[in-house]
């Protein structure tokens, strides 16, 4: 039997009992969290920071099974160097405030709708220097009985603005669902790329309802720790790290970064909780940028 086939379509269910921590301990630890990046306009699977998979086809079929509450937003200052990331100056995870762990003397503003970062303009041409980001967890068509969940970040431009008829940013294609009484979970969701734009960009529309195989694993694993994990910003900042180095110096750890998904480049990078459906939690407190 090649390699090839002993790993074709995953563990089988039989054997999933038998993982435990020892392969994680003799591998040096765990690779990391799941996550679909849409960087230069390919899907990207990866673990960590290690891309494992990549696919070819402008569109990829997924279960949103949820979504952060709050679009998240980051400023970052200083010159842009493409492929590093970086740690942000300044970000929220509310949209109202900067996060508590933010340094104050990084903060732009007491309040997000007062900060001058919060401005069009004061980014590229139009644009905001400081950023909105959606994270959302889903998990891939033919794939659902894995659980395997992924986090997806979405930037501003595949989160607003009305779209075309089954070429919907987020926000657009939520409603359009609940128009219709369908939960957002409930159906397979088509990500497809708007090539019509220089910077990745996907757009929504539903495909098929889910059938009840796949209901039973959306139900176990959208409130998930993967999925409440997939939908979490973190950023540890500079202060919190050196709270936590032990008494004896030592090599600084390397710092834990922000690594968001591509809009168009500056010249500086400067729970309504319904168990039932994600749907409203998906649309609860968005406002159009």
């Amino acid at each position: 039997m090649s390699e090839m086939t002993l790993f074709k379509g995953g563990v089988p269910a039989y054997l999933k009992e038998l993982q435990d921590e020892t392969t994680d301990s003799l591998s040096g630890g765990e690779l990391g969290q799941r996550r679909i990046s849409i960087k230069g306009n390919v899907f990207r699977e990866m673990i960590g920071s290690k891309e494992y998979r990549t696919s070819e086809d402008r569109a990829m079929n997924v279960i949103i099974i949820k979504a952060a509450p709050k679009n998240h937003r980051t400023y970052f200052a200083g010159s842009y160097v493409e492929g590093q990331a970086a740690q942000p100056t300044c970000w929220s995870v509310d949209e109202v405030s900067p996060a508590p762990e933010v340094p104050e003397g990084q903060r732009q503003a007491p309040r997000c709708i007062d900060c001058p970062k919060n401005v069009k303009g004061s980014g590229q041409g139009d644009s905001r220097a400081c950023r909105y980001f959606r994270r959302i967890a889903v998990l891939l068509e033919g794939e659902v009985e894995k659980r395997e969940v992924y986090q997806i970040i979405l930037p501003a431009t595949s989160v607003f603005g009305d779209g075309d008829k089954g070429k919907l940013p987020l926000q657009a294609y939520a409603r359009h669902l609940k128009a219709h009484d369908a939960p957002i979970a409930g159906v397979i969701t088509e990500m497809r790329f708007d090539t019509s734009v220089p910077t990745p960009k996907l757009v929504f529309k539903p495909v098929r309802q889910i059938t009840e195989e796949e209901l039973m694993v959306v139900r176990d694993m959208r409130d998930s720790f993967e999925a409440e994990e997939a939908i979490k910003m973190r950023v540890v900042s500079p202060k919190a790290e050196r709270a936590v180095e032990a008494p004896k110096p030592k090599k600084a750890p390397a710092p834990t970064v922000v690594e968001e998904e591509e809009e168009p480049a500056p010249k500086k990078v400067v729970k309504k909780t319904d168990k039932s459906s994600s749907l409203d939690e998906l649309v609860a407190g968005w406002d159009d940028e």
